[in-house]
């Protein structure tokens, strides 16, 4: 199958401290991938490297099968909209209603005219299961309603990949499934996805390939599938079996790591 994304031997340096080190990842159309790993893997990097929002030291990133690496920034900027990207802390217009937020982008970047584009998010808003908070501002509504809205406003620019940067990481423990829930019913749909999480149970939910990832410097350990097909059933046999499979990888590559530590307390504890 032809890859929609394929980055290849990615290395990124922030002064001279290595961030990425020769990373290689890819992703075919119709695919949800999952970059799991620690903090320190570089994760979230990796994906503002391949979004465009930092420059790489050295490496290919193809798109839509052309080379987008070393895209001047206004030529960027016209890239992105290809990609929807969804951060982990919203990042909405407080003084907007959530409609306004989603219209937002269509109306002020794609010059959608004003009411076909406040159509477009009352739209997205049901998909997103909001269909009455459009004229709710952020602050009226709950972390997962925010980051609800946040996809909905992605998806308003019509992209053909989502890129999600630890989407769950603000959220109560109780709205986290909220956001789950749309991420697995756009997957389903065949939204390609590119998803950062340091949650084991989020990442098999959600994954049709995990890609697991080592710190300081961020490196690819491991690659797997994911069985069974979605949608998940997170209480079936089948999904704890996966979990097992992913959590015995994760051990292999703490064992590995553990060697390169300084004496001292460990950096590798955010695996929860």
């Amino acid at each position: 199958m032809t890859r929609l994304l394929d980055a290849a031997a990615i290395w990124k340096r922030f002064g001279t401290l290595e961030v990425l080190q020769g990373v290689d990842v890819s992703v075919s159309p119709g695919e949800c991938l999952v970059l799991l790993g620690p903090s320190g893997s570089g994760k979230s990097t990796l994906l503002r490297c391949l979004n465009l929002l930092e420059p790489i030291g050295s490496g290919s990133i193809m798109f839509e099968g052309r080379e987008i690496a070393n895209t001047p920034r206004k030529q960027a900027a016209l890239l992105r909209r290809r990609m929807g990207m969804v951060f982990q802390n919203f990042e909405l217009f407080q003084h907007l209603s959530a409609a306004d937020n989603i219209a937002f982008g269509p109306i002020r970047v794609k010059q959608t005219p004003v009411k076909q584009a406040r159509e477009l998010a009352h739209h997205l808003l049901r998909k997103v299961h909001l269909p009455d908070k459009a004229a709710a501002f952020p602050d009226e509504l709950s972390g997962g309603q925010q980051q609800r809205v946040a996809i909905a406003r992605a998806l308003a620019m019509d992209p053909v990949l989502m890129l999600y940067d630890e989407p769950t990481s603000a959220l109560d423990p109780e709205t986290v499934g909220e956001v789950l829930a749309v991420m697995q019913e756009l997957a389903e749909e065949g939204m390609t996805s590119i998803v950062v999480t340091h949650d084991v149970d989020e990442a098999v939910f959600l994954a049709d390939r995990i890609v697991i990832m080592r710190p300081r410097p961020g490196r690819v350990h491991a690659m797997m599938g994911v069985d069974p097909p979605r949608p998940r059933d997170r209480l079936a046999p089948a999904f704890d079996l996966m979990k097992r499979r992913v959590m015995r990888a994760i051990d292999r590559s703490l064992a590995e790591e553990q060697p390169r530590q300084d004496s001292g307390p460990s950096n590798l504890s955010p695996w929860v």
